[in-house]
């Protein structure tokens, strides 16, 4: 069953190019609207890619998403979890940062036995963000 999307992904993807334009470059940081469309983009794609309930991801305060197979959470606190930063978030899913050492420096939370989703990110290069301009 496809993901019902709420950011067009012509408009999310464009916000993730912009990011990756702001974000390796002195440029100022991304505008907040950008941000939390490329967030939110980054999160249905990898609902999309990875479909599933037994993870929840979140980014606060951009989105959550529920992703990857398995058992099923429905009532109360998931028991698998992964929850960081938007920039932090933004870097995992472009390949700037790997999700295990992000993990190792505590930039990201994760509990239960199926929070690592590092066989799922990133979901883009940077050279395939950066190829488009």
């Amino acid at each position: 069953m496809a993901i019902r999307r709420r950011i067009d992904p012509v408009e999310g993807r464009n916000a993730l190019e912009m990011w990756v334009a702001h974000a390796h470059t002195d440029a100022v940081p991304a505008d907040r609207a950008t941000l939390a469309t490329a967030v939110r983009f980054t999160l249905e794609e990898l609902a999309d890619r990875a479909e599933g309930n037994s993870v929840e991801v979140r980014v606060p305060p951009f989105g959550v998403t529920q992703c990857i197979p398995g058992p099923r959470h429905t009532r109360g606190t998931p028991p698998n979890v992964v929850e960081t930063s938007a920039q932090v978030w933004l870097e995992i899913v472009t390949g700037a940062t790997d999700f295990s050492a992000a993990l190792a420096e505590g930039r990201v939370d994760a509990s239960g036995t199926r929070a690592d989703i590092g066989d799922f990110v990133p979901l883009y290069t940077r050279e395939e963000l950066e190829g488009r301009r």
